[in-house]
């Protein structure tokens, strides 16, 4: 994962040349080493595809540094989530519309149904019959994986990353209703995925 940090080391280097600057940028340095292992597992969580989410994670420090590497770091958490989904949303519709696209290219004639219009949603992730699981973690990832997007990002940022209502529903850009509306949600459909796997 510190191929991440390695994509900020010239936005790094000149900030490191203003010695006045130093303090700032380690303190940047140390959240963006402290986030990331988690923003990767969320980001390849929502894609499925590691060099996507890799890429995913890569912009959204680019963009929380480009933008808000001055807020307090009490804003940092909730700001640099927000960026994240942000771009796994982004992420999300443009590989919906580039799958409408070609499943359109690839119809033989125009008789059919319209694609688009029997498109399947991208949040509506299928659920699989069996998850290979021989450990609570990895069934606890594979139904993670499985969530619709905005429950997955309400139970990863509320329950693994800890942050509150709130500051969930900043990184999110909801109510806080929507917050716990997702949330309670998400709990539901784990707890109905997982219980097949009790002994």
């Amino acid at each position: 994962m510190s191929s991440c940090l390695k994509a900020l080391s010239p936005m790094h280097a000149v900030m490191h040349d203003r010695s006045d600057e130093g303090a700032a940028q380690r303190n940047i340095d140390s959240f963006l080493v402290d986030i990331e292992r988690r923003a990767f597992i969320m980001a390849e969580l929502a894609t499925r595809n590691r060099d996507d989410a890799l890429d995913l994670v890569q912009d959204a420090m680019l963009a929380f540094v480009r933008h808000y590497a001055e807020r307090p770091q009490t804003e940092r958490a909730p700001l640099f989530y927000r960026v994240l989904q942000n771009r796994i949303r982004d992420w999300a519709r443009r590989r919906s519309v580039r799958n409408r696209w070609i499943s359109w290219l690839q119809r033989e004639d125009d008789t059919g149904p319209d694609p688009i219009q029997e498109a399947a949603d991208p949040d509506a992730v299928p659920v699989e019959q069996r998850l290979d699981g021989e450990n609570a973690t990895q069934r606890m990832v594979e139904a993670v994986s499985h969530l619709p997007l905005r429950q997955q990002q309400a139970f990863l940022l509320r329950i693994w990353e800890g942050l509150d209502v709130k500051s969930t529903a900043r990184a999110m850009g909801c109510s806080n209703g929507s917050v716990k509306t997702h949330l309670s949600r998400a709990l539901g459909a784990l707890r109905k995925q997982l219980e097949t796997f009790r002994p």
